[in-house]
């Protein structure tokens, strides 16, 4: 059997189209097609299922892809330490991300990995906190930031903590005060984050015993910002969400001083390659100089 029908099959899947993963491989259409078919004579059962909008594993198709992954995985760790061996670094990274550390941290954290490791591929898997633990399951990434605690299946390495604020418009009757009690934003409209990015704020209001009216739900942080913007209610968001914006809003420490934990996640049932180990290593690095940026309308 061919590693590269599995590279064929695995790329297909991640893109959901054999177009697409013609055009990532440098392949024919056709040329897919047949590593496919191939892979499928060979196992005796379908994997993919073909429609107008895409493909999708069958059954059989999703109960093999797991050792198709590790084996690929397996592949890239041989691949990597023999050039290590020969003096050469290659590979490629995959990393879960969310918001706030796409644009607060990998950015820098890239960059310095780059200079010191230019020929290693750096891939960014951008979704929610329960997508990341998923991928992670899956073998789909490498690594994983989230947000602490998570699953217990997970080896994790503990990074900063970021304090979460309540913002509110800048004509909200509590606009002018420096911490806000839980008591005082019970009954307030409350703009909350979408299911799989809310963790963080579910605990603070858990944390606060409070459950106030959610007339509204939004995917994207920057889209609760704007909504507190213009008079649709308040929300509680990360500190590092409103870093470096020009925000018409106001944001307040809560009475508890409540944080979030960020930290990197592995999976514990796979061995990390060396250009990943390589990477967390320079994310480290790069955090002791990391300094949060002030942001008007913070109060402190």
């Amino acid at each position: 059997m061919s590693l590269i029908k599995y590279e064929v099959f695995h790329t297909v899947v991640e893109l959901g189209s054999l177009t697409k993963a013609a055009e990532i491989l440098g392949l024919t259409q056709s040329g897919v097609s047949h590593a496919i078919h191939s892979l499928e004579s060979e196992f005796g059962f379908s994997l993919l299922s073909r429609s107008r909008s895409g493909v999708k594993l069958t059954d059989n198709g999703d109960r093999v892809l797991k050792y198709i992954r590790d084996m690929l995985l397996v592949q890239e760790q041989l691949k990597q330490e023999v050039a290590l061996i020969n003096g050469i670094e290659v590979g490629t990274i995959r990393i879960g991300t969310f918001t706030s550390i796409s644009v607060q941290w990998l950015p820098g954290m890239i960059r310095q990995f780059l200079s010191q490791h230019p020929n290693i591929e750096v891939k960014l898997f951008e979704g929610d906190y329960h997508e990341i633990e998923e991928w992670l399951l899956k073998g789909e990434i490498d690594f994983g930031f989230v947000s602490l605690p998570t699953m217990d299946s997970f080896h994790i390495i503990p990074l900063r903590q970021d304090r979460m604020l309540c913002i509110l418009p800048p004509d909200h009757p509590l606009a002018e005060q420096r911490v806000v009690r839980y008591s005082q934003i019970a009954d307030e409209a409350f703009i909350m984050p979408k299911e799989g990015s809310d963790y963080d704020v579910r605990r603070v209001l858990r944390k606060g015993r409070i459950k106030p009216p959610i007339p509204f739900q939004a995917a994207d942080d920057y889209a609760i910002i704007a909504m507190v913007e213009n008079g649709l209610g308040i929300s509680i968001l990360s500190e590092m969400i409103l870093q470096g914006r020009t925000n018409h809003i106001v944001a307040l420490e809560l009475e508890d001083q409540s944080f979030r934990s960020l930290g990197i996640a592995l999976n514990t049932s796979k061995s990390s390659t060396p250009a990943t180990k390589k990477l967390i290593a320079t994310a480290k690095e790069w955090l002791t100089g990391w300094q949060p940026m002030s942001q008007t309308g913070i109060r402190r």
